[in-house]
């Protein structure tokens, strides 16, 4: 008798936010070292560099009748130069890559850009540019791994330019910040720990 393992669960509930306890501050992290060190073995033990020092997180939580779950996603922001902002280390749960058409908080203020609930990854990215333009960006950039380029090119970023970073091919990329409304939900910031 073969006995399969039974595929994860994936709530269909999910919230963007800002980790504001020890224990979403944590997965955070493991989430992070999760991906960019162990799958992708970018780095050996850590991926966290001096950005993190200055850089605002944002998260995807998963929930289940109102509770948080786990931290599904993750990516964070920084200033580099007045009113010029840069999303980094975006990532997403390998068994939540995947999932799409799922219910959302703290991403939208009205009517829900479609294309940006068709998985974490573009409602993180939504997230990330919103709350820029919320705190004042003229221009928000990323370097973007070149299997990704696509994807950020449906979500209204264009390329710019190709660069090898980590050893691996980037595309430098800029958002179309006409697609990304200063978002009220960053508000939420004053709150962060």
């Amino acid at each position: 008798m073969i006995i399969e393992t039974p595929k994860t669960y994936k709530f269909n509930y999910i919230s963007f936010d800002y980790p504001h306890e020890p224990w979403d501050q944590k997965c955070y992290w493991n989430l992070r070292k999760n991906v960019f060190c162990k799958e992708q073995k970018i780095f050996s033990d850590s991926d966290r560099d001096i950005i993190d020092e200055h850089a605002i997180p944002i998260v995807a939580l998963d929930e289940c009748m109102g509770i948080v779950h786990n931290v599904i996603g993750a990516v964070r922001i920084d200033e580099r130069s007045p009113r010029v902002w840069w999303g980094s280390r975006l990532c997403v749960d390998k068994d939540y890559r995947t999932h799409s058409r799922f219910n959302t908080n703290f991403l939208f203020s009205d009517e829900p850009k479609q294309i940006f609930t068709l998985s974490v990854g573009g409602a993180l990215i939504y997230k990330a540019v919103t709350t820029a333009n919320y705190l004042g960006c003229d221009q928000f950039f990323a370097h973007v791994q070149s299997q990704n380029v696509k994807f950020f090119k449906r979500l209204y970023w264009k390329e710019l330019d190709k660069v090898i970073i980590h050893g691996k091919e980037h595309s430098l990329m800029e958002a179309d910040l006409t697609q990304y409304p200063a978002s009220p939900w960053a508000k939420k910031l004053e709150y962060v720990a």
